[in-house]
């Protein structure tokens, strides 16, 4: 796991501090850069976002749908947690702790706001940082694979109506054409665009020289995107943070909750059903963890970068990285569970 990875909840800590103190020294310039804005998109947020999610898409290798027959069991562990578990499990703990716990905290409509952005949070898997996960597991690199990719596919057509229908429930209007627009923008077109570079590079440089030089090369610009965009969102709010610093923590812990959950849902699932443990180690992960760039952009979109709802989606970002290390440290220590493997799974290639 590279520097970045390790230490991402310190450089998303820094990335508060930074975008706090330039939204509280330089308020013209934030200002400025609020009202670039085209039919409500944010065009300096687009862009990075952009930059964030295209190089993750490039890592999407659909051909690896062929072996989806291979570990039936994980994969439907997997797609039980993280589509008809997580979602509604978020909605729930959002609604005890935001709107009864915390009620009297944080305010009936800040409640509605981190409600909804967890809610977004919840109804993205991750895509990229699963593959770190796994590597750190001993996962099996052709199982991860095939487990994101249907997730991605799936993504396309359940995420709208799974945040819709949430949202809804829980009495919190959305704007249904923005959600749609955000789905087009943020996953169909970089995804099609990931899947043709992928496929035309492959085909005419090969795969280790995709593998090796093209992804190794955008890696840091979107790891630069994803720190700018963080400084952006704390730029703009920057004074609703100063004043509302203990709801960071508030909003942590469902979220903390709620991946602990689902991680141990899927394992436990993946040991009854006699899975084996470099399936069961990397699907309890895929299960509990977030595509955390989706979120804030559905977010933006969605709230806008003011708010509550993109606040949440934040936090997010900031619990991921400890919060998964000690779900992979628990996963390594109990590997004892799961039948000897005959052989010893790959690594994952490019993670």
């Amino acid at each position: 796991m590279g520097i970045f990875e390790r230490y991402l909840s310190l450089w998303v800590a820094l990335c508060i501090v930074a975008g706090t103190a330039i939204g509280r020294l330089s308020p013209a310039l934030v200002g400025g850069l609020s009202r670039l804005e085209i039919s409500h998109v944010n065009l300096p947020m687009a862009v990075l976002i952009w930059l964030m999610i295209y190089p993750m898409m490039l890592r999407i290798d659909f051909t690896a749908l062929r072996g989806v027959g291979r570990q039936p069991r994980g994969i439907f562990v997997v797609l039980f947690v993280n589509w008809l578990v997580k979602p509604f499990s978020m909605a729930f703990l959002g609604w005890l702790f935001f709107k009864h716990l915390f009620a009297g905290m944080i305010g009936p409509a800040l409640g509605d706001q981190y409600l909804a952005g967890t809610i977004i949070l919840a109804a993205a898997p991750c895509t990229a940082m699963v593959f770190v996960w796994s590597y750190l597991t001993d996962g099996d690199p052709a199982y991860t694979l095939v487990q994101v990719a249907l997730n991605d596919l799936i993504m396309l057509v359940a995420f709208a109506p799974i945040v819709i229908f949430l949202l809804g429930v829980s009495n919190i209007t959305v704007p249904y054409d923005v959600l749609f627009y955000s789905v087009l923008l943020y996953i169909v077109i970089p995804l099609a665009a990931g899947t043709v570079t992928r496929t035309v590079l492959v085909r005419t440089r090969g795969l280790r020289w995709f593998e090796d030089i093209f992804l190794a090369g955008l890696k840091p610009v979107s790891v630069i995107a994803l720190l700018a965009t963080l400084v952006l969102i704390f730029a703009f709010q920057g004074d609703v943070i100063l004043g509302n610093l203990s709801h960071i923590l508030l909003i942590a812990v469902p979220l903390l909750i709620q991946v602990y959950f689902n991680s141990s849902l899927a394992y436990g699932l993946a040991r009854w059903l006699k899975v084996p443990y470099a399936v069961a180690a990397p699907g309890a992960l895929i299960g509990a963890s977030n595509f955390f760039e989706l979120a804030v952009a559905t977010a933006i979109s969605l709230f806008g970068l003011t708010s509550g709802a993109t606040l949440a989606t934040v936090v997010g970002v900031l619990v991921e990285v400890p919060v998964m290390l000690s779900v992979c440290a628990f996963c390594n220590r109990t590997r004892r569970w799961f039948p000897a493997p005959s052989t010893v799974p790959g690594r994952v290639s490019g993670a």
